[in-house]
Formats: C-alpha cells, sequence, structure tokens
C-alpha cells in the first residue's frame, strides 16, 4: 500500500508541475540565474537552460547573431548551448517558447568566475566592523564605479537535495554595489578588468565558517565511506523541509534587503516589545543556560531572534544605587533592558566577540527584584549569551557586591533568519513550539547542503573557472582535507560542464586555533593539491595573515594574488612572476640541507622578524632546533653546528608563524617539510 501510495502521489505532482506550466500560458521557464545585467562567457558555447511543457519548442537568440532551438523533453526541462563572440556588449538575449518570451537586457559578454569559499571569500568590502575591517575599505568603495564588472551574489541557502532555486540578482559595480560584495572576488575582478580591458562577471556563493564537505555533492561524497550513514539520513529531510519552510511562509516578514547597510539592524520590529517589561508572564517560555550557545539547548540550530530573561533579588543596600551589569560576548547582536528600561544595545554586524558590559541606572533600581532581558539577533552560526569564558555578572561597585547571573534563564524565539529574511512568530502564539520539527538537523554546516542550495542553482553555468578561500574550518582534520579538496575541485568541474577549469585558491593564513588545530598540516595539504591536480594556483598568504584575527584586514593583495595567477595562467599574460617560492627538493650536502624551489624569480630573500625566521633543523634524532639559513642565488643552504647529518628542514611549521622567505620580486613561500614525520 505505502508504495502504491507514493506512486500516486508521484503521479499527481508531475501532473500538477505541467499542468501549472500549461496554465501559465505555455510558460517557458528560463533557469533564474540568467538575468538583466549579466555576464556571459566569451567565445565559447554558453549553456541556457530551464523548463517548459514537455514538447514545446524554445528558441534561444543572441543579439549578436547566434540562435539555438531545442524542444522541452518529457520530464519539462530543456538546455541549448549557444555560441559567444569575443567580449563586448550591450546585448540582449531572448529565450521564445510557447506563447511567451522573455528578453535579458543590458547583457555583456566577457570573463566570468565563480568565488567560494567561506568567511574570508564571503568578507564584504566594508568588513564586518569593529574588529573585522578591510584595509581602506573607505577609500576602496567610492572607486567601485566599473560598469562593466557585475556581481551576482547568491544568497545564503542550503538544502537535502539539489535545488533549482537561486537567490540572488546581477548588479553592475558601483559603490553601493561594492560595499556588501566579497572583498576578495572584487579585487580580482578588478584586476582582470584593468588588465584584460573586458567586462568581468563574478558570481559569489559563500558562507562563513564553512567546512569543505557541504560544498561536495552527493555525488563526490560516496567515494568515502564515513558519510554514508549521513547520505543514506538526508533524503528523509526532504519532506520534513517542505513543511517547515511552508510554515514559515505563512508569516510576516521583515526583509533587510531593503534596509540600507547602514541601518540594518536597527529598529526591527517582531511582536515582541513586551518581552522586555518586568512583569510579562514568561512561565511557559524555554529554559536554557547561560552563558552557553543556544544552539547547545533546546533550541538547537536556530538563526534568528531569540529572547532571555531572567528575574534576581539584590541585596536590600543596592537599591537606589547604580550597578554594572557584564554579560560578556553575546553572538551576534544585542538590546538589553533591565525592568524595561534599555541600558545598552549593538545592533550592527561584527561585534559577537564584544563584551556587553552595561550600567543600571540608579533610578530604575527602586526595590529588590530586578528583571533582565535581552533580545539577541543572530544570522549565521552560534547564537546567543555565549560568555567565551566569562561569566555573567551585576554589581554593586560602590558597595563592593556581586552577583554572578549564570545558570538557567527563560527564553523564547520569536523571529527566524534565513538569507535576508526574518519570519516573524511574535509572542501572541505558541510560535516557536508550533515550528516543524526535521528528522535530522540540517544547515549551511552539513554536507552537501551548500552544493544542493547555492551551487547546484548555477549549474551548468558555462564559467571560465573558480577562485576559492576556505579551509579554516578544516584545520581539525588535515589529513582528510587532503582528500576532500582535490575531491571537491574534481567533483565542481564535472557538473559545471566547462571542462578542466583553472581552480586558484587561497592558503590559509596564520592564525591561533588552539591547541588541537593543525593548521600548517593543511597548509600543506592545500600546497600538495598543486602537485596532485591540474591547471591550480595557490595564493600563499603567511606575510599577511593576523594570527590574533581569522579576517586579516590585507584583502586587496590576496584578490592581486590570484589575478597574478589567472592572468600569468589561464590569460598567458606576461606578469612576471606570479607566486611566491614553492618547495621543490632537497639535497644532502655535508652537514647541510641544500634546498630548491620554484618561482624564485630573481632569487631568494630570507628576513627575520622578532630575530625568528622560522626555519627548523633535524638530524637522525628527529629533534627539530632552530637552523642556520644562508641564501645562495636561488638556493637555501640550511644546516646547525650540533647536527653532523642532517635529515630534515621545517619552515613556517607552525599554526602562527609568518614569512620570513621571499622571491625578490616580494611574494612569500609557503610553509613546507622535508619529511613525512608524525
Amino acid at each position: 500500500m505505502k508504495v502504491i501510495h507514493i506512486l500516486v502521489s508521484l503521479i499527481v505532482f508531475t501532473f500538477s508541475v505541467n499542468r501549472a506550466i500549461a496554465q501559465t500560458n505555455e510558460n517557458v521557464v528560463v533557469a533564474p540565474v540568467f538575468q538583466d545585467n549579466m555576464v556571459l562567457q566569451q567565445h565559447t558555447n554558453v549553456a541556457v537552460w530551464g523548463k517548459g511543457t514537455p514538447g514545446m519548442k524554445v528558441d534561444v537568440c543572441g543579439s549578436w547573431g547566434k540562435s539555438a532551438s531545442t524542444v522541452v523533453q518529457s520530464d519539462g526541462k530543456w538546455k541549448v548551448k549557444l555560441k559567444t563572440p569575443r567580449a563586448g556588449g550591450p546585448y540582449e538575449l531572448t529565450v521564445h517558447g510557447g506563447t511567451t518570451k522573455k528578453v535579458f537586457k543590458n547583457v555583456l559578454i566577457g570573463e566570468v568566475w565563480l568565488c567560494s569559499g567561506q568567511s574570508n571569500m564571503e568578507m564584504p568590502l566594508e568588513g564586518w566592523p569593529p574588529t573585522d575591517t578591510i584595509m581602506n575599505a573607505t577609500a576602496e568603495i567610492e572607486r567601485a564605479q566599473y560598469p562593466s564588472i557585475r556581481f551576482l551574489h547568491v544568497q545564503r541557502n542550503y538544502a537535502p537535495e539539489p535545488s533549482d532555486e537561486l537567490r540572488g540578482v546581477w548588479r553592475e559595480c558601483t559603490p553601493s554595489t561594492a560595499r556588501t560584495f566579497s572583498a576578495v572576488a572584487y579585487f580580482f575582478g578588478r584586476k582582470l578588468y584593468q588588465t584584460l580591458n573586458v567586462p568581468i562577471g563574478l558570481i559569489l556563493a559563500a558562507w562563513g565558517g564553512t567546512a569543505v564537505e557541504p560544498w561536495m555533492s552527493r555525488e563526490a561524497l560516496q567515494q568515502f565511506p564515513q558519510y554514508s550513514s549521513l547520505l543514506e539520513t538526508l533524503p528523509r529531510v526532504k519532506d520534513s523541509l517542505k513543511v517547515l519552510n511552508a510554515w514559515l511562509e505563512q508569516h510576516r516578514i521583515v526583509n533587510l534587503g531593503e534596509r540600507p547597510s547602514e541601518q540594518r539592524y536597527e529598529n526591527l520590529q517582531f511582536d515582541d516589545s513586551d518581552c522586555s517589561k518586568k512583569d510579562f508572564n514568561d512561565k511557559d517560555w524555554l529554559v536554557v543556560n547561560v552563558p552557553a550557545l543556544w544552539e547547545q539547548s533546546t533550541i538547537g540550530e536556530f538563526d534568528g531572534v531569540v529572547w532571555y530573561r531572567t528575574t534576581i533579588t539584590i541585596p536590600r543596600e543596592w537599591i537606589g544605587k547604580e550597578l554594572t551589569l557584564f554579560l560578556g560576548p553575546i553572538d551576534d547582536m544585542d538590546e538589553t533592558y533591565v525592568n524595561g528600561t534599555l541600558v545598552g544595545k549593538i545592533m550592527k554586524g561584527g561585534y559577537w566577540r564584544t563584551e556587553r558590559k552595561y550600567t543600571v541606572p540608579q533610578t530604575i533600581v527602586t526595590d529588590s527584584l530586578l528583571t533582565l532581558a535581552v533580545r539577541v539577533l543572530d544570522t549565521q552560526g552560534g547564537g546567543g549569551i555565549w560568555g567565551d569564558g566569562r561569566k555573567p555578572y551585576i554589581a554593586c561597585e560602590s558597595v563592593g557586591q556581586t552577583l554572578s547571573l549564570e545558570g538557567q534563564w527563560k527564553c523564547l524565539p520569536v523571529a527566524e533568519y534565513r538569507a535576508d529574511v526574518f519570519y516573524v512568530f511574535g509572542t501572541g502564539s505558541n510560535g516557536f513550539r508550533e515550528r516543524p520539527k526535521l528528522p535530522v538537523t540540517i544547515s549551511g554546516y552539513t554536507a552537501t547542503a551548500l552544493f544542493n542550495g547555492m551551487i547546484s542553482p548555477l549549474l551548468p553555468f558555462t564559467i571560465r573557472g573558480v577562485i576559492w578561500y576556505q579551509g579554516e574550518s578544516n584545520v581539525y582534520d588535515p589529513a582528510m582535507y587532503r582528500r576532500l579538496f582535490p575531491g571537491m575541485i574534481q567533483n565542481w568541474r564535472s557538473v559545471f560542464e566547462s571542462g578542466e577549469f583553472p581552480f586558484y585558491y587561497v592558503q590559509i593564513a596564520p592564525y591561533d586555533y588552539g591547541e588541537r588545530s593543525r593548521s600548517y598540516e593543511l597548509r600543506e595539504s592545500q600546497f600538495l593539491t598543486l602537485a596532485n591536480v591540474k591547471n591550480t594556483g595557490m595564493v600563499v598568504t603567511l606575510d599577511i595573515g593576523d594570527p590574533k584575527n581569522i579576517h586579516p584586514c590585507n584583502k586587496l593583495d590576496v584578490g592581486n594574488r590570484l589575478a597574478l595567477w589567472a592572468l600569468a595562467q589561464t590569460y598567458k599574460k606576461q606578469v612576471g612572476v606570479y607566486s611566491g617560492p614553492l618547495y621543490k627538493s632537497m639535497k644532502k650536502e655535508g652537514n647541510a640541507i641544500v634546498l630548491s624551489f620554484d618561482h624564485t624569480g630573481s632569487g631568494l630573500v630570507v628576513k627575520e622578524i622578532d630575530g625568528e625566521h622560522h626555519f627548523l633543523i633535524a638530524g637522525p634524532d628527529s629533534i627539530f632546533q632552530r637552523a642556520y639559513v644562508e641564501v645562495r642565488g636561488k638556493k637555501l643552504i640550511v644546516s646547525h653546528p650540533n647536527i653532523q647529518n642532517p635529515l630534515a628542514v621545517r619552515y613556517a611549521w607552525s599554526n602562527t608563524a609568518s614569512a620570513t622567505l621571499f622571491n625578490k620580486e616580494g611574494l612569500p613561500a609557503s610553509s613546507f617539510r622535508t619529511d613525512s614525520w608524525k
């Protein structure tokens, strides 16, 4: 009976889809990546595709004089290949099927690149102040007037199976559009445009904090047995997620995409104003521990708005006195109230590590009961009053007393955040308690979820290549990344149907990831990908990182260095040296080791930073000691007076070591080791 029920459901669904298409005047649907202002790849046969009524004839015509036709297949899909000329425009692209005709205007022909990864690729030109800033951001934004550079920012989306729904709009590069677009991608595209003098299309699909696994397809991850259980479970989420999404769509929305970036989070209304009041009834709310991320509570994986409340009894001698409220860091934003009065807030992104320390005026400390209420907004990753090891308290400094606020608080989610939109539950109903549950947690951090939600809708859009900045979230298992990363590259090359396109990536910068991490081994995995995967290039950032900030401010050099690889390797331009020295081989000479490198340019340079050059050498005992280093033309001679039989050299082999080895052209060398010792 279950099999019959499923078959009937499939037949009904298929009939409904075809009937819906037929009822819209035999509508032909074009994939959402095709829009006004887009850039199509020059000098090739670009894929154009969509859906329609089976048997319908579809004609695709470019105003540059080329056309192609096809018939919608039995599954309701169609695709053509349309020949494009050399760079130029603007043109129009027309798609005609049945009784409908779609005309895309202001289309340019040029070079198209997909820009992907995690937060260092996602980080916008305006940065995430106050801690995560972009060098010279104000001046760079003012200069960002390039109408022949076009941006498509694919909004965050995850899915349990491949989706064809794309959220994002092609826009011309202006100061207002560039400020919220990827800084790395912008600088990369600008360098290409200034050198090639052709239109540039940049498609940004990035999500901060993500590992490589979410960006890989189901078929690619099936090659790794450790993911088999998850891959078998994910299909169960499909129908439940549809129910959840349908439930969310029933609620009022607050669309951030319609708000200026400077006041993006100010004065948002979530039907929750009573939550701050002292006498509000919160007895039916959830209970969570503070400090902690709400993902560690009954709330679970959730982005949105959550109220926290607690009522405390203070000593009588505090009444009528000014108090200090310390909540520690809150991820991401907060409005904090005491007895219904706002005592402090931070309503801008980028302050998730900033301690909240607010003054409670004496005028509101009128009796022994104080009600604390905090509205927290979180738009990605973990959320809540998380503390980062610092415990909340309230103090009366005038009498020298402190009360801990650690422990159980009441909480209530009032709005859920998805891709620039808040879906408002408010407090007038059971809201979050009625939210449909998923059998398996899925988010942007789930394997295959971002491939399905953000890459699949682009397929098979014709691109020149990919630039990639990711790896920070895989530093705890660099050996696995050594297999996953090449697998992802081959995966994307297969599904985009654009051949073995160039894939240029950024080696992660120095950062203190903690004792459990081995980011130097992940950098090695990235380095080895150069030899193991054809048509790849790697930008080294050992000289422009920040060991105390995972988001270094110098994105200009990152983008320009990616462009150097592309200009030299893809476009065959004479740009000179385009990479820093890359370790090639070692040779023993007496009691020294001679190191050879690729990309040495006109010679090597070794600098010292605070008395360190980060070269180590070891003999048969495998004990590494600070080495003596001599530059001899394009080679390095490494030795130590107490090591007569040297066997191995390591350079910048730590989480935080910065660059000391360069070529004379100023590009840094990658960290490396000559051994394979554990």
